[in-house]
């Protein structure tokens, strides 16, 4: 069994909110304590293996709940957040209004978009899987935590309208997902 996590909330996590794609954005207070729930939520899943993206906001999620599991975590930087060019530290609200176009292709997903500058979806969730095939290959179960679009573009692997389903998965912070042995069953663990 694999479980992956989003990291804790951070300020670029609130109204009004930002991109914040590969930018290494800390933990709020609210984030710390969602990571403490997490640790907690997962106490009990007899988890062996800890995985992390390397940003500060899911490591310092990672940490909180490798002190409480007393587990390692391993961090692989292919479970990173997408790169997302020239919209890194935009306000949300900026980019829909200055660049409808493709704040509209965004919001519709698909293996085509390209963030302006930045990686395209395929790219982000070819990397993902690579690195969920590592997590797979080790000890079970294992928690990964990771990012919300990160989450996303591993659920889409394995639903029916593939990376068109992007955005149909919401991935609340702090929030712990089950991947079961059927990849159509996509389950909350808490």
């Amino acid at each position: 069994m694999i479980l992956l996590a989003r990291h804790g909330e951070t300020d670029d996590n609130v109204a009004p909110q930002r991109f914040m794609g590969s930018r290494d954005t800390p933990l709020n207070a609210r984030g710390r304590e969602q990571a403490a729930a997490l640790a907690h939520a997962v106490a009990d899943r007899g988890v062996r293996a800890l995985w992390s993206s390397g940003l500060s906001r899911a490591r310092e999620t990672a940490d909180v709940v490798s002190a409480a599991l007393g587990l390692q975590t391993r961090i692989d930087d292919r479970l990173a957040e997408s790169h997302r060019g020239r919209w890194e530290g935009r306000l949300v609200t900026d980019i829909a209004r200055e660049e409808p176009e493709l704040w509209a292709a965004w919001r519709r997903g698909g293996a085509g978009f390209r963030f302006p500058g930045g990686e395209s979806l395929l790219e982000h969730q070819a990397r993902a899987l690579a690195a969920l095939d590592d997590v797979r290959a080790g000890p079970l179960p294992a928690l990964v935590v990771a990012h919300g679009g990160t989450i996303r573009a591993i659920a889409a692997a394995s639903h029916p309208r593939g990376l068109d389903a992007f955005h149909d998965l919401e991935v609340p912070n702090g929030a712990v997902f089950s991947l079961d042995d059927d990849p159509h069953r996509w389950t909350r663990a808490a």
